[in-house]
């Protein structure tokens, strides 16, 4: 694997990493969650390169880890932008450092959300989203703790630092107007879609591309009404939904983060693996029908 650092269309500098195989399988996007560094996925890219991916792309957003706000940089940073920005940019690299092989990707709780706004669906043959959900507070397991820890604790924290410190408890330090963006959608019951601001939101219904969405029945922020709430979106794409459980033997639990950890590779792991290196559909993964956005 080695450090690569390319740019958005802005200019804004971003860091990835490019684990290279010898494998003939797909290339494949790893797109992060909110406040989550791409170094978190490395067990996962790792485990796809030896089962035949030909190469794989990790990478921080603009704001988060390496991918720090370069001085000298005056332009709001918005969360959108890992969307429209970012995720094209890490696309792009990709297909210019690995040739013509397909290409798959696999997105967590926002790389999920990130391949609607981004426009750039068609440059994939299937998606994963693991975790990926509309982020009204309401439809979390625990709506209170989770309005309290962005709005009352988080947002006042943001004024005099200009940032969500790591020590707020939502992963990564992240840009205070970032944040802002995350707390507002969180706030309002059709999340981003609802944001004059975010008119990329119009191009989840351009997306046409076969999708297995990935739920984790202990997650507390990624419900099956939360997880509904982003697929609705999704209503052009064939999706196939499945839902993992934490292992009852080892009592351990998965959550919204703990998919990624390696001591899932043998229980959790092949099932995606297998959809995207082979497009594989897992048993158990059920065909949603197709649903009209309210």
């Amino acid at each position: 694997m080695r450090h690569i650092i390319f740019e958005a269309s802005d200019g804004f500098p971003l860091h990835g990493t490019l684990f290279e195989g010898n494998g003939d399988g797909p290339v494949v996007l790893i797109s992060p969650a909110a406040a989550v560094p791409g170094r978190f996925y490395r067990h996962f890219a790792d485990r796809l390169i030896q089962l035949g991916a030909s190469n794989v792309l990790t990478y921080d957003y603009r704001g988060v880890a390496r991918s720090a706000t370069p001085k000298g940089w005056k332009a709001r940073l918005n969360m959108k932008d890992w969307g429209t920005l970012d995720f094209p940019a890490a696309l792009d690299t990709l297909k210019r450092m690995s040739g013509a092989q397909s290409l798959v990707g696999i997105g967590h709780s926002f790389g999920g959300v990130a391949l609607g706004l981004s426009n750039r669906s068609s440059d994939f043959q299937r998606y994963t989203t693991l975790a990926s959900l509309s982020g009204y507070y309401r439809n979390t397991a625990e709506p209170l703790a989770v309005f309290a820890k962005m709005n009352l604790l988080g947002v006042p924290l943001t004024i005099p630092l200009g940032k969500l410190p790591k020590w707020g408890g939502l992963g990564e330090a992240l840009p205070g107007s970032v944040f802002r963006d995350w707390a507002r959608w969180c706030r309002n019951p059709n999340f981003l879609f609802a944001d004059p601001k975010v008119p990329e939101a119009q191009h989840f219904q351009s997306v046409r591309i076969p999708i297995l969405s990935v739920g984790i029945t202990d997650d507390v922020w990624g419900t099956r009404k939360a997880v509904d709430g982003l697929l609705v979106h999704y209503n052009n794409a064939a999706i196939r939904e499945l839902w993992l459980s934490p292992d009852q033997k080892a009592q351990a639990p998965v959550g919204h983060l703990g998919f990624f950890r390696k001591h899932h590779e043998a229980t959790l792991w092949p099932a995606v693996i297998d959809w995207l290196l082979h497009g594989q559909v897992p048993e158990g993964a059920t065909l949603r029908q197709e649903t009209q956005v309210a």
